[in-house]
C-alpha cells in the first residue's frame, strides 16, 4: 500500500471529507508520528502495534562480500511490535492466549508474530 492508497481509502470511508482534506489528514498523522518518534517517544496504536525507537551502540561487524572487519557506528533504529488484535487478524487459526496470572503473563505487545 502506498500513501496515495491510504489517502483514497480515508476519502472513501469518510464521506464528509474532500480528497484534499483526506490527504491532509494522512499527512498530519504521519507528521505527528515522526515528531513523536523524533522526541524518543513510542507511537502506540491500540489493536495495531507499537513503533519503538531504539539506540544501537557502535559494534564490530564485517563486510559480508569481502569479510573485511568494519566498525558499525551507533545509530537509531525503528522497530515495530505487532499488537494482539492485528496478529490474530493476520493469523485467524491461532487461538487467542488464555488469561493467565502470575509472572509469565504476557501483554498484547509482546507476542511474537
Amino acid at each position: 500500500m502506498r500513501k496515495l492508497d491510504l489517502e483514497r481509502a480515508v476519502y472513501r470511508r469518510m464521506g464528509n471529507l474532500s480528497r484534499e482534506q483526506s490527504a491532509e489528514l494522512v499527512d498530519q498523522i504521519f507528521e505527528t508520528m515522526k515528531e513523536m518518534l523524533g522526541r524518543g517517544e513510542q507511537v502506540r496504536i491500540k489493536g495495531f502495534g507499537r513503533f519503538i525507537l531504539r539506540d544501537k551502540r557502535s559494534r564490530q561487524g564485517r563486510n559480508p562480500q569481502t569479510g573485511v572487519a568494519i566498525t558499525l557506528i551507533e545509530r537509531r533504529v525503528l522497530t515495530f511490535k505487532i499488537g494482539l488484535a492485528l496478529r490474530l487478524a493476520l493469523n485467524p487459526r491461532v487461538a487467542a492466549p488464555s488469561v493467565a496470572s502470575g509472572p509469565n503473563d504476557v501483554d498484547e505487545d509482546h507476542h511474537r508474530c
